[in-house]
């Protein structure tokens, strides 16, 4: 699996979006987390994504991912809506993720409001798609970085692709020496895959924020580097890119790298400098790990946005090493 290149999104979808319509701010772009909608005196920010690969908790992880989206434009999620696609009519199953459904939406404040469950030939395990929606008063884009501000990245690299690891791969942890204790730690991590706190410290003064899934941080990096026309280095001689102790455990004995690993649970925002050490202190208040993780620079001379990370100019979509433990 991976995600379609900046060319192919741009010919074959940002470019038929039906009837235009004035009450539409913000339409689909590259990186944009979700769209805009003039509602009234306000503005609704609606963001859809799905999820498939998560077995263990894919209720949990689908309103917290589909939530974030609309956290990450400065949105506050309120109503949600679920489709659900079953390979086959266990009600089992079907308990298990409505339970999850309903628990990580009580958790967040998010009511359900309705969606489509049925049964599909052909699917191998459970998939969801879940739209959600929520008002602001300010909507932060992906593609608002400007040169000089300085890039904060919430929490660490790889809390989802953690919590996924220690659930869904656990057999496999077990049987490479990892220790209970280690695995239980990770798979609590699934309680910190919301960024709804983070962002409502970082929207008031973030130029731009971003919810990195699929990839990872780098990839989260990407899209929000070429959805600005910016570059960003991420030179690790100069910043750290956190990385918690399980995730790096976990990923090192699966081989795969923490910062190309399911991201969601972290954020990406970009602030201008002369911000960012108090914006720092008021995640801290609320107990939120950050970091500057890299500062946005000009293009480089060939005009190229994207992301310099370890020799290599990333200018579009970064595979999710994870994706070839399920294959």
């Amino acid at each position: 699996m991976s995600k379609l290149s900046p060319a192919d999104l741009d010919r074959y979808i940002f470019s038929r979006t039906g009837a235009a319509n004035d009450d539409l701010l913000v339409g689909s772009g590259y990186g944009e987390d979700a769209a805009a909608v003039a509602v009234d005196d306000e503005t609704m920010v609606v963001s859809t994504d799905p999820i498939s690969l998560a077995a263990e908790r894919i209720g949990t992880l689908g309103v917290a991912i589909a939530s974030n989206d609309v956290a990450a434009c400065g949105g506050s999620p309120e109503w949600l809506v679920s489709t659900i696609l079953l390979p086959d009519p266990d009600v089992d199953v079907l308990d298990e993720i409505t339970a999850q459904l309903d628990a990580e939406a009580e958790r967040l404040g998010i009511t359900i409001v309705g969606g489509h469950t049925e049964t599909v030939a052909g699917l191998d395990r459970p998939l969801l798609s879940l739209t959600c929606m929520g008002p602001t008063d300010r909507y932060v884009p992906t593609s608002g970085a400007t040169p000089g501000d300085a890039v904060i990245l919430t929490k660490g690299a790889g809390i989802e692709g953690t919590a996924v690891l220690a659930t869904d791969f656990r057999a496999d942890l077990e049987t490479k020496g990892v220790d209970t204790d280690t695995i239980e730690r990770a798979a609590d991590y699934f309680a910190d895959v919301s960024v709804l706190p983070e962002s409502a410290v970082l929207s008031p003064v973030a130029t731009a924020m971003h919810d990195p899934t699929e990839g990872g941080v780098l990839n989260g990096l990407v899209e929000l580097a070429c959805a600005s026309e910016v570059t960003i280095d991420l030179d690790a001689s100069e910043h750290d890119v956190p990385v918690r102790r399980e995730t790096r455990t976990l990923c090192d004995v699966m081989d795969v790298d923490p910062i190309r690993v399911l991201g969601s649970g972290a954020l990406l925002a970009t602030v201008p400098v002369e911000d960012a050490e108090e914006t720092l202190t008021a995640l801290e208040a609320e107990g939120i790990e950050a970091t500057v993780v890299a500062t946005v620079d000009e293009p480089d001379a060939e005009g190229r946005p994207g992301v310099v990370y370890e020799g290599d100019h990333y200018t579009g979509g970064v595979r999710d090493d994870m994706y070839d433990l399920w294959e």
